[in-house]
């Protein structure tokens, strides 16, 4: 009995000792990061190695978000060639570092193509500004609402991508933009000419401040209807004969001076061969006299050419 015993025993010892060199033989659970250590702006508390490298670079090359505007945009950093070099060295000093240690960590990245980048995103979005057009309302002038427009600025925009990559976090980018105003033509002159009673409205903006009785053409050559402008503007002009026209042919210019059909001032329009300007003949005015343009008194007409340039709209409606 007692042998029996013994054996039972030394097999017991045998089995126990077996496994005791198995468990010394499995291999140990691999170090994990203190608690509180970050590497750069990541928070790798209690991880091994690889998971700490996965977060890290999860965090660095998540794609930049920005708003211009009302209307969204975003990158990866891999657009810029953004690595990040000292990641594994990182690493193995968070592995070591006690808890609550900062490592510090920065990316680098390619500026020139950021710089591409940043000038094709400032194309994209840039928007002209809209000036407010003068149109007629009820033969009045009326003025459309203008609309600022923007343009990126490009080198803050430059810097908020770039230390957005480098900190590795992530908010949307609120891309700076430089607002563009839109020019107002509320205080300039237009003029309104009512070919039906041969009148000329001079308005600064919508306001009214004079009307001039005018001349305008014969129903063989009647004045043109529509929105024109003033593209140039002469003193003392000379008169030439328009060749295309018959009831001109075989006349000769005339100098300035008392009997030069256009009187002492002439306003060309856009309207090609017809302008607004003074006359040899004042008994016209009032009637359907000439053959195309707009005749004035030529004090009305000297007194008009100080107050419109170019560019002024002139309006010719038939009421």
């Amino acid at each position: 009995m007692a042998t029996r015993a013994g054996f039972i025993l030394c097999l017991i010892v045998c089995a126990l000792g077996v496994g005791t060199s198995h468990a010394r033989a499995d291999t140990p659970p691999p170090a994990v990061i203190a608690n509180g250590v970050q590497i750069g702006s990541v928070d790798v508390s209690g991880l091994t190695a690889d998971q700490a490298t996965a977060a890290v670079e999860k965090a660095y090359f998540a794609r930049v978000a920005l708003r211009v505007g009302h209307h969204g945009y975003s990158v990866s950093p891999h657009h810029f060639g953004t690595a990040l070099d000292e990641l594994d060295g990182a690493v193995q000093t968070a592995l070591a570092a006690p808890a609550e240690t900062a490592v510090p960590l920065e990316p680098t990245l390619d500026m020139k193509r950021l710089v591409k980048w940043v000038k094709t995103l400032a194309k994209k979005t840039y928007r002209a500004p809209v000036a407010g057009q003068v149109v007629l309302r009820h033969s009045r002038p009326f003025f459309t609402h203008a609309h600022p427009g923007r343009a990126l600025r490009p080198f803050t925009t430059r810097m908020m991508v770039r230390n957005t990559i480098v900190a590795g976090t992530r908010t949307t980018i609120a891309a700076p933009v430089r607002k563009l105003q839109a020019g107002s033509a509320k205080s300039e002159p237009v003029i309104v000419i009512h070919r039906g009673i041969n009148r000329l409205y001079l308005y600064n903006g919508t306001r009214l401040l004079r009307v001039f009785p005018v001349a305008t053409g014969q129903p063989a050559w009647p004045t043109p209807l529509g929105r024109f402008e003033i593209v140039v503007k002469q003193v003392n002009p000379w008169w030439y004969p328009p060749t295309q026209d018959s009831w001109a042919a075989g006349a000769k210019p005339i100098p300035p001076g008392p009997g030069n059909p256009l009187g002492t001032r002439w306003m060309g329009l856009s309207a090609p061969g017809v302008g607004i300007h003074g006359t040899s003949e004042p008994w016209s005015i009032g009637h359907s006299e000439s053959h195309g343009c707009i005749r004035m008194q030529i004090p009305s007409a000297e007194w008009l050419f100080k107050r419109v340039q170019i560019g002024t709209p002139v309006f010719i409606i038939p009421s």
